[in-house]
């Protein structure tokens, strides 16, 4: 039996992570172990991405799944490229390297030197994959509903298969040569780019503003009685600042 006859007979895994649970631990994995991911777990991944919704179930998303053939190394390697570029200049813009960023314990340093590392070794992620939408009428605001929502379910379902992922634009410096490299029609846009891998370190759960700040009722930037945050919540600062 091929390998593609095998994979038409084997169920989904077992799930060891509750819905809620993998909801609120999921966090952006930029750190991967030198290792593949098996083409089962690929298929288990991108079987739960496409089960997304996508407005009149038109399911107009598509995944283009590079690993390790000639395409892949090229395809990882112009946007690993476009990735030191951009955040060559983030960090020179966003002051990285001053204030709080030169103290080697602060969050700003740590988030610098992870940012820093998976950019150097963006070529050797083990997958990469480019979200596709495949348009079927003129831009709408409201065509990303077609296609994020898919992108998360990616993210969720390497979660709970024990992988990682993080969904970053750095495809869009190199947009026309990806679209030249790997035959991608001119019609359809490259919504993402998501490396995926097995995490050198863990999921867990993520720091937020406290919901009283992000959840309003009736009235804008009126929170509800009901907006507390369960026992034990981190938080972040971090997001758009407020208006003056």
């Amino acid at each position: 039996m091929s390998a593609d006859n095998k994979l038409s007979t084997r169920p989904l895994p077992e799930d060891r992570i509750g819905l809620l649970e993998g909801l609120t631990t999921t966090r952006a994995i930029r750190r991967y172990r030198d290792e593949p991911i098996p083409d089962a777990v690929l298929r288990d991944m991108l079987f739960a991405a496409t089960r997304a919704p996508s407005g009149s179930n038109r399911q107009p998303f598509r995944f283009l799944v590079l690993t390790d053939g000639p395409k892949a190394a090229a395809a990882k390697s112009l946007i690993g490229g476009a990735a030191r570029a951009i955040w060559t200049q983030k960090r020179k813009d966003d002051g990285y390297d001053r204030g709080s960023g030169v103290r080697p314990d602060s969050p700003k340093t740590r988030m610098a030197a992870v940012m820093q590392r998976y950019v150097d070794q963006f070529d050797t992620a083990p997958a990469l994959v480019l979200p596709c939408l495949v348009r079927y009428r003129e831009p709408t605001p409201f065509e990303g509903a077609s296609i994020y929502p898919a992108v998360q379910n990616l993210l969720l379902a390497a979660r709970g298969l024990g992988y990682g992922g993080v969904i970053t634009g750095f495809h869009g410096l190199v947009d026309k040569e990806l679209h030249e490299l790997l035959d991608i029609p001119e019609a359809v846009v490259i919504s993402a780019t998501v490396t995926l891998g097995r995490p050198e370190g863990n999921h867990g759960p993520v720091r937020r503003r406290p919901l009283k700040e992000l959840v309003f009722e009736e009235t804008w930037e009126h929170s509800p009685d009901w907006a507390l945050d369960p026992p034990g919540t981190r938080y972040t600062s971090a997001g758009p600042p407020k208006a003056k």
